[in-house]
């Protein structure tokens, strides 16, 4: 497992991984008026196509933090169920991208589920972490944002979510940049 600087990157568009890798992006979306949260993933690679995709309705949180960190663990759940590794995972949430990079105990209100992440992600080939700017997460963004209109999760294996057409076509506008 590779832990990376999580600190966030100066470029403001998503970069595609190493040829040998997958990236896996997630964020999360918190849906005070439904009491309810959203979770959106892609999985991408190094060409910048779509391996898979998730947007799914989670649990009320009452922060960004938790909110994030819930949506990691779910978007790791799905790269696994999906039988997906050698990734680089990649939030906008730098808070929560160090923590889970860190080898120290994380004693925050959501240090049990940093405990999971890191649980899911021991014994894996090649894992690193990294943080993005929110412009350089919009394809996952948009997932998330898209949770608030379903009932159960979808999952999109090898096709752009339509939801997201937009931020991907953006992505592979700028990649390199």
């Amino acid at each position: 497992m590779v832990l990376s600087n999580a600190a966030p990157r100066s470029s403001s568009y998503w970069q595609p991984p190493s040829q040998d890798a997958y990236k896996l992006n997630f964020d999360a979306a918190v849906f005070s008026d439904l009491k309810c949260s959203g979770v959106g993933a892609i999985i991408r690679n190094s060409a910048g196509e779509v391996m898979a995709g998730m947007s799914a309705k989670g649990e009320y949180v009452h922060n960004s933090d938790e909110a994030k960190a819930l949506g990691c663990r779910k978007a790791l759940e799905f790269s696994m169920e999906a039988e997906f590794s050698n990734m680089v995972i990649e939030g906008d949430n730098s808070n929560i991208m160090r923590a889970i990079a860190s080898s120290t105990i994380n004693n925050s209100l959501y240090g049990h589920i940093v405990d999971d992440i890191r649980h899911y992600i021991s014994g894996r080939q090649f894992v690193a972490f990294s943080c993005v700017k929110r412009e350089g997460n919009m394809v996952a963004h948009s997932l998330a944002r898209f949770a608030r209109n379903i009932v159960d999760d979808l999952h999109w294996m090898e096709n752009e979510p339509t939801p997201a057409v937009d931020a991907l076509h953006h992505d592979r506008l700028h990649i390199n940049e």
